[in-house]
């Protein structure tokens, strides 16, 4: 699995972490950045960058993180093709890809701890899309 991960840099620590994670397991990880936490970036960049990634077939999954986590998300729903769920456990996460088919989980970096935050992308990179009744409304969000 790729995974494209990206944030701003109130979302930095916990992008640093995670991206370490994701390595530890030997997973296909792109940091799109930024580079540090000290200077202030724009989150509707990041959110781009990872949703074209994933949109494009890059990546097959994405990770964003910001302080609240709305603003990269809203960035990355801008995106044809990115379904991305803001997310606080790992209910949220497993509900985003089984009725949704999220493709790109947000978290805000300011609001979840790093534990909690673990565990929901665990459970996003595991759980599969039911399809079914899901698929026509999926398919509805163009």
């Amino acid at each position: 699995m790729r995974i494209a991960i990206a944030s701003d840099h109130a979302g930095f620590a916990l992008k640093q972490a995670l991206r370490a994670d994701l390595a530890a397991r030997e997973l296909s990880v792109e940091d799109l950045g930024p580079e540090s936490g000290d200077e202030p970036v724009d989150y509707p960049d990041f959110g781009r960058l990872c949703a074209e990634a994933v949109a494009s077939g890059r990546a097959d999954r994405g990770i964003l993180v910001c302080g609240s986590g709305i603003g990269i998300s809203i960035a990355a729903n801008r995106v044809p093709g990115a379904r991305c769920a803001l997310v606080h456990d790992h209910l949220s996460a497993r509900l985003a890809r089984e009725h949704n088919d999220a493709n790109i989980i947000a978290f805000g970096g300011r609001l979840i701890g790093l534990e909690t935050a673990r565990d929901a992308l665990a459970v996003f990179l595991a759980t599969p899309f039911a399809g079914g009744r899901h698929a026509a409304r999926v398919a509805k969000l163009g």
